[in-house]
């Protein structure tokens, strides 16, 4: 079970990117910069990420017969990743609309296109990607039925790791499958749901891990990042950078951190690592074009 350092299950986007002074409020029209089409969604990013850092990569996700599809394929395969699990048609390609501010944040809304048709079925078809894996990732911009058929689906002896982004209550099932689950503090709350949240990222870690987890990272962007597990709590420091565009930030973290526990790392040292590859990332524009590789990252 050594074909692939990472098979990362999600989606695939065109990111449709302006440069706005501010986001517009409700009713209100701002004048932004010339459009700028990226290839993005949160499982594409990843598997760009982690193939850029060294880790041998598949993607299994779905695109649209269209330009934007073509231009995901070409991205990925550039970046070293196996495509075999890419499957073509049966809607048009995902579309990421981003708004980016002067200070490197962002505002995004998605249309899932293809991505809402990677069903169970295209996962248990993939059953020798899972077989050839020791660490899987996924994100929820594919249908949660899909992420659930992931964890069924998954090797002996393989690691699953989720970030639950956009986030929604999670199962049971998949929540205990999670090693680890990686959230910031606006998906840690919405998994949480009801349970009380204190104001500490120590409480959310706490009460997720509660809930099944066998390991939580909570990212806590310039304040580096929280690593939970029945070890104990670490805060692993952020790395002070001067922040471009923070697209894809959090997707290139999860990819190191994914690749780094299946090369034998701790979580610690694994998000250590992640850490610093998130800090590389925001300091170009884009998501994919910002991902470092792992000679970057040792410079930073």
């Amino acid at each position: 079970m050594d074909d692939y350092d990472l098979l990362v299950v999600g989606s695939a986007n065109a990111d449709l990117v302006i440069g706005v002074e501010r986001r517009p409020g409700a009713g209100e029209t701002v004048l932004g910069s010339d459009l700028a089409v990226h290839p993005g969604g949160k499982g594409a990013n990843q598997a760009v990420a982690a193939a850029r850092l060294g880790a041998r990569t598949a993607l299994l996700a779905r695109v649209g017969d269209d330009a934007y599809g073509r231009l995901l394929l070409d991205s990925q395969r550039r970046a070293g990743v196996d495509t075999v699990g890419v499957l073509v048609g049966g809607a048009p390609t995902g579309v990421a609309l981003i708004t980016v501010d002067p200070s490197g944040d962002n505002s995004i809304v998605v249309s899932p296109g293809a991505n809402a048709r990677l069903a169970p079925r295209d996962v248990r078809a993939a059953a020798s990607l899972f077989q050839a894996s020791r660490v899987v990732s996924a994100q929820l911009e594919i249908p949660l039925e899909t992420v659930v058929e992931v964890v069924r689906n998954l090797a002996d002896g393989s690691r699953f790791v989720l970030n639950p982004s956009p986030p929604r209550p999670l199962p049971r099932e998949v929540l205990s499958a999670c090693d680890p689950l990686i959230v910031n503090e606006h998906e840690a709350k919405v998994v949480l749901g009801d349970a009380a949240v204190g104001g500490r990222p120590e409480d959310w870690a706490g009460i997720l891990l509660a809930k099944g987890p066998r390991s939580v990272v909570v990212t806590l962007g310039a304040e580096g990042a929280l690593v939970a597990s029945a070890e104990g709590m670490t805060r692993i420091p952020s790395v002070k950078v001067a922040a471009v565009d923070t697209t894809g930030a959090g997707d290139a973290f999860t990819a190191a951190l994914a690749y780094r526990l299946g090369s034998g790392a701790s979580l610690t040292d694994a998000a250590g690592y992640a850490a610093r590859v998130g800090a590389a990332a925001v300091t170009k524009e884009g998501a994919q074009g910002s991902f470092p590789t792992a000679a970057e990252v040792e410079a930073l």
